[in-house]
């Protein structure tokens, strides 16, 4: 076993998640203090307990010690074991939240992984579970994790605060992952969304259809939107409705953006009309940033290609944001690896932002608990 010169050991309760998900890939025990230490309420939140037990039940033999106070967390990782699974997710966050993490271990299980996983589909915080099916998914078939049992289905829809929304993960798993050379994004030749309303009139739907609908028109023909109106059993337990979006490249390059509606109760009513020509407008903002993965994907493609193959994965990004670029420093401290950041201008690509492109050679990562058959 690792001995404690190995360990981690990392300050305060951000990125969590991260230090978590790197710590299990990598077999480095890890240790985080002063976990909110100074706050009235200190320790660990329901969610970050909800996950932490999500790893547990997705790991064999892993060794999870936390203080009284909450504030230390040591973590021993175990072997990923896979199967079919069931987890209630806290609806303080988003199964967003939960299945970014998953889709990071997912492919180096020992047993192809399904798991159920119930709380809230749509938030304003986290990236909801149509976008992740959306953009996440293409993603991971690049780097050859691919097959009929990778599958992301939305069951039931819950909106916060209350949340009772279902959804069905399967993902098959992987010995090795592919390098890729992802480095022209292409031209926009599509753009597809989704507006889904939740114990509310359906008419919602339909309003911020027409609304984003009157900005993309000016843009591009080729614009379908559908409307998910669900009642009854499959709404969850809270109303309200929002929108998610995606552009496609001709070269398979897909951006996104979604915005939901405030929970119940909570701050001010948004107009159908307003969300849909935000939501549009946000679209328009992230191809302008351009780059072959969009802003919410950016540390799943950078974690992949660090697991590749020991050659050259090049992909071009937009602008990082500064969840991707601490990423990029835990990459560093886990598995000792630099990427090459170069970066390029507007005028050398003529279109939209900043670009950077982000060139790594892979570690030789072998899924070891995958049986050989």
């Amino acid at each position: 076993m690792a001995g404690e010169a190995s360990c981690l050991s990392y300050v305060g309760c951000n990125f969590l998640r991260q230090r978590l998900v790197l710590a299990t890939l990598s077999g480095r025990p890890l240790k985080i203090r002063k976990i909110r230490a100074k706050e009235e309420d200190p320790g660990l939140r329901d969610f970050e307990a909800s996950f932490i037990r999500l790893i547990d039940k997705l790991t064999n033999g892993c060794r999870i010690e936390i203080n009284q106070t909450g504030t230390t967390l040591y973590y021993q990782p175990g072997l990923l074991y896979g199967g079919s699974l069931e987890h209630d997710c806290s609806p303080s966050r988003s199964i967003g939240y939960y299945l970014e993490g998953l889709l990071c271990l997912a492919p180096f299980m020992k047993h192809p992984l399904k798991i159920v996983l119930r709380g809230v589909t749509n938030d304003q915080v986290d990236p909801s579970v149509d976008v992740l099916k959306a953009t996440a998914l293409p993603l991971l078939k690049r780097f050859g994790i691919d097959g009929e049992s990778l599958e992301i289905k939305i069951n039931r829809r819950g909106m916060p605060p209350k949340g009772g929304g279902e959804i069905l993960f399967a993902c098959p798993v992987r010995k090795v992952l592919q390098p890729v050379q992802f480095t022209d994004p292409g031209k926009i030749k599509r753009i597809r969304g989704t507006a889904y309303s939740v114990r509310v009139s359906p008419q919602m739907a339909n309003r911020m259809v027409e609304s984003s609908r009157s900005i993309l028109n000016k843009f591009l023909p080729d614009i379908y939107i559908y409307t998910d109106h669900t009642k009854g059993v499959s709404s969850g337990k809270s109303p309200g409705f929002g929108m998610c979006l995606t552009a496609e490249t001709i070269n398979g390059t897909i951006l996104s953006a979604e915005l939901a509606s405030n929970p119940q109760g909570q701050g001010t009513a948004v107009l159908p009309e307003e969300l849909g020509q935000n939501c549009a407008k946000l679209l328009l903002e992230e191809v302008y940033r351009g780059g072959c993965v969009d802003s919410t994907n950016q540390s799943l493609a950078l974690l992949l290609m660090t697991l590749g193959q020991r050659d050259v994965s090049k992909v071009l990004l937009g602008p990082l944001s500064p969840y991707t670029i601490e990423f990029l420093r835990h990459l560093r401290s886990f598995f000792q690896i630099m990427f090459k950041i170069e970066t390029k201008t507007p005028e050398e690509e003529h279109i939209g932002g900043e670009k950077v492109l982000m060139t790594c050679v892979g570690i030789g990562f072998s899924n070891l608990s995958k049986t050989i058959r």
